[in-house]
């Protein structure tokens, strides 16, 4: 479809001879005032607006300023016979996208002015949307949790977020918590600066050296060049060292140093550098027993946890199961192309008793691998890896939830009717034997009418 445009001007001879230079390309609009034009605007979503200066009542500046306060303002291009540098500037701060005078205008000008300012807010619509996927994958919403554990942790990140401070990461491998880095990044005053991402794990120590703080050209066997460390890369943003325990004392030392002083030498040079940066560490090890047995510096240790934050393992949130359960299934229908969206009853009771010791990544993967495996429109107890089958009820004994075809919401009515029946109705107590807060469960108990339960 072409683009709409609306060309107003009080002159008949000129609005006709712009329609018939412009419709090849646009579907052309006419209005002789003001007041004609904003009815056209309100009812009609305009890619151009295309007026005169001098119109009877209103000027084109006061038109421009109302089509700009519509939810979808077109681009305002002002035309005027009486130009001048000190109008052009008067009409950009009333909203004007460009200025042209009417005594020089030429056709092939305007289209290619119309045609720059549709680019380029196009280029605008397009970056907003970028920054607003950018947040929905790197900030809370994508991190997906209703418990109270989770809550706390959503919570202190939001707090930690727009500080400088250094934070701590705890939790066992797989809980999410390069997720959690991601998020504070995105939600910090750095966010449009880098997060630059280190596996210490994954390095020898000599090699974790060069790959943090750079080396010059001829400092060890290999080195042919200048390499720039991700310390300097970082500048300006945020550093995610993860696994921080496996760095050895070497090491520790220099990174104590950079924290204390914000400098550093590349490997092979004394010119002292500095970087300005967000330090967030984590670490699956018991950093305090480390210290203890002299393997982690305690100087270090301190300076690393200003912030700590702690992720739960999910047995520690078997609430929030059958919401990452549902969201990973719809992940991976779509990437897979599938029909798969539900889980059987005796599926989703495997999923929730089983222990899951590698936590949501296992959780995910198990998804994963039973969409692909999957023959009908629901996950089966049969599509599940063996491992998450290993939480279904054995053959004869009590079924938590009963052989029928329910679907994950029935499935979660029933978990909570099951959990206030075995606290006596007792909201606080069934809320954290659900793992939830007690706000999340008087809005499932609305939701699923059970409020005089």
């Amino acid at each position: 479809m072409k683009p709409q445009l609306l060309i107003v001007d009080d002159e008949k001879p000129t609005r006709d001879g712009l329609r018939h230079a412009l419709e090849d390309h646009y579907d052309v609009y006419v209005a002789e005032d003001a007041k004609a034009a904003m009815s056209l605007l309100e009812e009609e979503n305009f890619a151009v607006l295309l007026t005169d200066f001098r119109l009877p009542q209103e000027d084109g500046m006061k038109l421009i300023a109302r089509a700009k306060s519509l939810p979808k303002p077109p681009i305002c291009i002002l035309m005027t016979a009486y130009g001048s540098e000190e109008l052009a500037v008067d009409a950009m701060k009333h909203g004007a996208d460009d200025y042209i005078a009417k005594g020089r205008l030429q056709i092939d000008e305007l289209e290619m002015r119309i045609a720059r300012a549709l680019r380029q807010q196009h280029l605008e619509v397009e970056n907003v949307s970028l920054r607003q996927q950018l947040q929905n994958k790197f900030g809370l919403e994508n991190i997906i949790g209703e418990s109270a554990l989770m809550r706390e942790v959503f919570d202190i990140v939001r707090q930690v977020a727009p500080t400088r401070a250094a934070v701590l990461l705890r939790g066992e491998s797989g809980t999410g918590k390069e997720l959690i880095a991601k998020a504070i990044h995105q939600l910090s005053p750095r966010a449009k600066q880098p997060l630059i991402t280190v596996h210490c794990a994954a390095l020898a120590p000599t090699l974790l050296e060069s790959e943090l703080f750079g080396h010059e050209r001829g400092a060890f066997t290999g080195a042919h060049e200048r390499r720039i460390g991700r310390i300097e890369q970082a500048q300006g943003g945020t550093l995610f060292l993860d696994e921080i325990g496996e760095i050895d004392q070497t090491l520790q030392v220099k990174l104590l140093r950079f924290l204390g002083e914000r400098t550093f030498e590349r490997v092979g040079s004394n010119k002292t550098q500095t970087a300005d940066l967000r330090l967030i560490a984590a670490t699956n090890k018991n950093l305090e027993q480390l210290v203890k047995e002299g393997k982690f510096r305690d100087d270090l240790y301190f300076r690393l946890r200003v912030v700590e934050i702690t992720l739960p393992p999910l047995r520690e949130r078997t609430g929030d199961i059958p919401l990452l359960a549902k969201s990973f299934l719809e992940e991976f229908s779509t990437e897979n192309n599938k029909p798969v969206n539900d889980f059987t009853p005796d599926a989703l009771e495997a999923l929730m008793n089983y222990s899951w010791p590698g936590n949501v990544r296992e959780l995910r993967t198990s998804i994963e691998h039973a969409v692909v495996l999957s023959r009908a429109e629901k996950i089966t107890l049969r599509d599940l890896p063996a491992p998450g089958r290993a939480g279904a009820t054995p053959v004869g004994a009590t079924k938590l939830l009963p052989a029928t075809d329910l679907t994950v919401s029935e499935a979660e009515k029933q978990l909570i009717a099951r959990a206030l029946k075995d606290c006596n109705g007792n909201k606080t107590t069934a809320a954290i034997k659900l793992g939830i807060s007690r706000r999340t469960l008087h809005r499932k108990l609305h939701l699923y009418h059970l409020e005089g339960f």
